[in-house]
């Protein structure tokens, strides 16, 4: 059986390399040993000096260390109390703010209502007179009834008025429905009582009557 002399030199080469990288490996470990063990006593002459200079500190320093650190603890717990009763004041006016808010929301509207109610008064005792002329009578009223109008329109209250329109049940309420041939099925033919709406919104639907397909 023969043996290859390279492969014999191999092995005797990594034979001979292996204490070489397990004696570096044991420098390296030795190193960062002896590196923490000197930061450790370094940290220790660092506490123990520290102590020194307490222990060596006279009764007056004490004293004088200690009043510093109750009025810097006062300061800070006076500053904190502080900022507590700010935000808390904070908190109690925009609650009142709020609740007027909500309580003369509207302030506005009442103050146009009330021409509303003027003019109102005013046809009113009008119409108490036993000659009172009818057609300046109705124009009053015509003009009453124009001044609430715009009051509306001004805080965005619109009419539901759907005279002749599709019937929708997003907007209308059908109270019945009537055969008509002349008028295409589900048409609004007539408004028993108009609807409103609110910035958009439905406040109350149109009561009305719907067209369908005569039999």
């Amino acid at each position: 059986m023969s043996t290859d002399p390279h492969r014999m030199e191999s092995t005797e080469e990594a034979e001979d390399a292996r204490p070489t990288e397990d004696a570096a490996m044991r420098a390296a470990v030795d190193a960062y040993m002896e590196a923490t063990a000197a930061e450790s006593a370094a940290a220790a002459e660092g506490e123990a000096e520290a102590e020194n200079q307490a222990a060596q500190a006279s009764p007056e320093e004490l004293a004088a260390a200690l009043e510093a650190a109750k009025a810097e603890a006062d300061e800070q717990r006076t500053q904190a109390l502080r900022a507590r009763a700010d935000i808390e004041n904070l908190r109690r006016r925009h609650n009142a703010e709020l609740e007027k808010a909500h309580k003369y929301a509207l302030d506005g509207f009442v103050r146009e209502l009330l021409q509303v109610r003027d003019s109102l008064e005013l046809g009113h005792q009008a119409a108490l007179d036993a000659s009172v002329d009818i057609d300046k009578l109705r124009e009053g009223t015509e003009l009453t009834l124009k001044l609430l109008g715009d009051t509306m329109d001004k805080f965005g209250v619109a009419q539901v008025d759907p005279l002749d329109q599709p019937f929708d049940p997003e907007l209308h309420q059908a109270m019945s429905m009537q055969p008509r041939a002349d008028v295409a099925p589900n048409t609004v033919v007539a408004v028993i009582q108009k609807g409103y709406t609110l910035n958009g919104r439905l406040v109350r639907p149109a009561l009305v009557m719907v067209s369908q397909q005569a039999s």
